[in-house]
């Protein structure tokens, strides 16, 4: 494999891999992790130590220390850029060739291409997905199905602009090393994209455009805009040719809005309420604080509940106030094309939560199928008309306190022994399918990814570990939990098609569910010792 004397690719070499892993690709990587690598460091020790301090009864609140930014009335970030000006529908999805053709076709105005939660990180997947993009911007992509069925690009004016969301600053590339470390897998995946197609989508009249996950402080959102700068100016691309919209998905950046704005504002697109990590974030911060942070199992947990309106009301208020899209959560529904009863169900739900969404002044909003596009972009038409965003509704009734952010007690739902076999069932499916390299996976109707896999094993562990009763049946301990897996496995395995349940692969998901749900420590993230088993 190719390399410098710092950089060494350990990863095996496939089909076309030099047109990815170049030179100057190689340098980017090189010089991004000598600049960063060391404050990378200190802000996950800073998390951790956060943690320790919410751990021993400490609690969230907005910053003192960066009030003056909150209370300055006069900043905004950059002006929306070519190709997100309008951002009504956006599709989510892994890199995958099929994927790539069918999200850029899907008629939504953006494509977030997921390296992330939607996508398992075998190292096949990390290079074969960026030559996909790469592919797709010069327009040789192209997909044959196993039925014969033909896949290939509409016309440029009709494609989605693409948006790549990276890995999260705690997740390594254990197949590139930088002085002998593991990389940054967000790093990795950022020069990578930037050195293969920044040039090929600013050429094609838009730009190098991100969505930054997991980000839990504006500090972090600092480091990420330092890494554009160094980028942009290595490639000699003008500074602010790249822009990002942050997910809030983590409940301590939801504290920190207009500082991660102000950090970015040069790069800002926006930010976006990322609603399922938000919820296992809330879970992993107050995960040993008692009954006070204990949500309702998660299906029951809606966007009308207390401390996610106060998010997400908050997160649009924060956006218009700086000149900044909110791009709303996903509809994580899968319609039937089988089933008209399921459909018409899931097309409701959607439907009602788009609807929700803009009426409270967001800008656009997520799904995750192509047949879902037509229903959001219904909703937002019906509240934009001819207009791209709705960035002059500034929400000024609202007004959210710490207090509102923090009100998980108040979240209306039950605990139920159903609700706990769905955890267990949905968690056990996904890790055995995200272990075999599939990483956005369609179970019980629902589009799932790591994030919805994280809070499924996460209230299994915070309701053990707070002798949470269930509505109808007794306390959650782990041997019933353990009765449990093992009751969901023999479903599983009964109702796989032919050839579907593969034994080992199950196997290694009961023994990666177990360590993540019952240990008594707290895995910080489930991909983690999951991406330990990969090869």
């Amino acid at each position: 494999m190719p390399g410098t004397e710092r950089v060494e690719i350990t990863g095996p070499y496939g089909d076309r891999y030099d047109e990815i892993l170049t030179p100057q690709a190689i340098d980017l990587i090189a010089t991004l992790h000598g600049e960063l690598s060391a404050r990378r460091f200190e802000l996950l020790a800073a998390r951790r130590r956060r943690q320790v301090g919410l751990s021993r009864g400490a609690m969230l609140d907005f910053l003192p220390e960066t009030a003056h930014i909150r209370e300055d009335p006069d900043w905004r970030v950059a002006p929306p850029a070519p190709g997100l000006v309008d951002r009504r529908v956006e599709i989510t999805g892994p890199t995958e060739k099929k994927m790539t053709i069918n999200a850029l076709n899907s008629g939504a105005n953006v494509w977030l291409a997921d390296f992330e939660d939607a996508n398992t990180p075998l190292w096949d997947n990390m290079i074969t997905g960026q030559l996909n993009l790469k592919d797709a911007l010069d327009r040789t992509i192209d997909f044959t199905s196993p039925e014969g069925k033909d896949y290939a690009l509409r016309p440029d004016d009709e494609l989605a602009t693409i948006v790549v969301r990276p890995r999260g600053w705690h997740l390594d590339e254990k197949h590139i090393l930088v002085d002998g470390n593991r990389a940054s897998g967000s790093l990795v995946d950022f020069a990578l994209y930037m050195a293969t197609c920044a040039r090929r989508q600013i050429d094609k009249g838009k730009g190098p455009y991100f969505y930054l996950a997991k980000n839990e402080s504006h500090l972090e959102a600092r480091l990420w805009d330092d890494a554009f700068n160094i980028a942009q100016d290595a490639l000699g691309i003008p500074r602010g040719t790249i822009r990002a919209t942050v997910l809030i998905e983590t409940i301590p950046a939801a504290f920190e809005m207009e500082e991660i704005l102000f950090e970015l504002r040069q790069h800002s697109a926006g930010l976006n309420a990322g609603r399922w990590d938000y919820l296992f974030s809330v879970i992993k911060k107050f995960r040993t604080r008692g009954r006070e942070f204990v949500l309702p199992e998660r299906n029951s947990v809606t966007m009308t509940a207390p401390f996610m309106r106060a998010y997400t009301e908050l997160l649009v208020r924060t956006c218009h106030r700086r000149g900044a899209h909110a791009i709303g959560g996903m509809a994580a529904f899968i319609p039937s094309r089988r089933d008209p009863e399921v459909n018409a169900r899931a097309l409701a739900k959607v439907q009602e939560d788009k609807t929700r969404e803009s009426g409270d002044g967001f800008d656009g909003s997520w799904v995750a199928h192509p047949d879902l596009v037509p229903v959001c972009k219904e909703v937002f038409d019906g509240v934009l008309g001819p207009n791209p965003n709705q960035l002059g509704k500034l929400r000024e009734d609202v007004h959210v306190a710490a207090e509102d952010l923090l009100a998980v007690s108040k979240t209306p739902g039950v605990i139920t022994e159903a609700g706990l076999r769905n955890d267990i069932s949905v968690a056990l499916q996904y890790l055995a399918a995200w272990l075999g390299g599939n990483g956005a996976v369609a179970i019980f109707n629902l589009m799932e990814d790591a994030a919805t896999a994280e809070i499924a094993r996460s209230q299994v562990w915070q309701w053990v570990h707070n002798d949470v009763a269930l509505d109808d049946g007794p306390v959650v301990t782990r041997d019933l939990v353990e009765r449990l897996i093992d009751q969901e496995l023999g479903k599983i395995r009964e109702q796989a098609a032919p050839g579907e349940f593969d034994p080992a692969q199950y196997g290694q998901a009961v023994a990666l569910f177990t360590e993540v749900a019952l240990a008594d420590s707290f895995a910080e993230f489930l991909t983690i010792p999951a991406y330990e088993r990969m090869p």
